[in-house]
């Protein structure tokens, strides 16, 4: 009987340049695109969601190479082949980790990229290390603030995103749940959220099937839990309170928030209202996709992209 992968499956052939960076107290397994990078490139730092690793960003890594850019994209803390810790996955650590890892790479500053989870990583490192960011892009992935506001308020909302963000609470039950039967509930997690469109296709069955594998690498089920159950279980402490209170105040740099029209998931208003923090908040839906716009329409995110980092 086969092991559970081994955490370097993720490091996938191809046109593509892996290496090891340390921020933050951690190593993390990044990826660009191969040969000499100039140092004077601009970063963009690209920040993968739930269940996913660096692979989410294969078709934006070359584009955005290709345009002048340094396009890095990382496997965050507990995913892939980074590191593991068991604890560090609330707002603070992984703002800190990406603060690390932008100045680690040797630049000063980035543009932040992120889908889902890999967002809220976003907000909270333009919020509490304003210095390196210069502009952020999130995906799926509004406002911290704006998303609990929706789940308390707005019974739509709460219904597409609270069973399964609830259920994922139960210690070793969550983690059963998501390795289990060869990493069966990634295959259900993406057919839930994925256009039919991009369902058709070999490029999605790619996705879910190294997805599947890299959800069964050790202790990756629970440290992508944990970045749930923190943000669920930080609204009764005081930590939480203070890092929402910390995450009430408007960003001045450029935001690009992105939605698939079709997204079941994160839903249209809760995307828009994320402006009352963000003083230069450009929203835009993309028609044909999901809650995986990055993969499933990947020319027209990239597009949407380049437009922002001309700015």
């Amino acid at each position: 009987m086969a092991g559970p992968p081994d955490p370097s499956s993720v490091r996938v052939s191809g046109d593509w340049h892996h290496f090891d960076v340390r921020a933050n107290g951690l190593r993390f397994h990044a990826v660009e695109a191969p040969g000499p990078q100039p140092a004077d490139r601009p970063l963009v730092l690209l920040l993968h969601g739930f269940g996913e690793f660096w692979w989410s960003w294969r078709h934006q890594i070359p584009a955005l190479t290709d345009a002048g850019f340094r396009a890095v994209a990382v496997d965050l803390r507990g995913y892939g082949d980074s590191d593991k810790p068991p604890r560090g996955y609330d707002g603070w650590t992984l703002a800190g980790d990406t603060n690390g890892l932008i100045r680690a790479l040797g630049h000063s500053d980035a543009t932040l990229v992120g889908h889902a989870d890999g967002g809220l990583v976003c907000w909270a490192t333009a919020t509490l290390h304003p210095r390196v960011v210069s502009r952020v892009a999130v995906i799926a992935s509004p406002h911290p603030r704006a998303l609990r506001r929706a789940v308390i308020r707005d019974r739509r909302q709460r219904s597409a995103f609270l069973p399964g963000f609830l259920h994922n609470q139960l210690p070793r039950l969550g983690e059963r749940r998501l390795a289990q039967r060869d990493g069966a509930y990634i295959a259900q997690y993406f057919a839930e959220r994925a256009a039919p469109s991009w369902q058709g296709t070999s490029d999605y069955a790619e996705a879910v099937e190294l997805n599947r594998s890299a959800i069964q690498i050790p202790y990756v089920a629970h440290s992508s839990l944990e970045y749930r159950r923190w943000a669920f279980r930080s609204q009764f402490r005081p930590d939480g309170s203070r890092f929402m209170d910390l995450m009430n105040q408007r960003l001045h740099i450029p935001v690009l928030a992105l939605r698939g029209g079709d997204d079941p998931y994160i839903l249209d208003h809760v995307m828009a209202a994320s402006h009352r923090w963000s003083a230069h908040l450009e929203y835009r839906e993309i028609d044909d996709a999901a809650h995986f716009v990055h993969q499933e329409q990947p020319d027209a995110v990239t597009e949407r992209l380049l437009g922002l980092l001309s700015e």
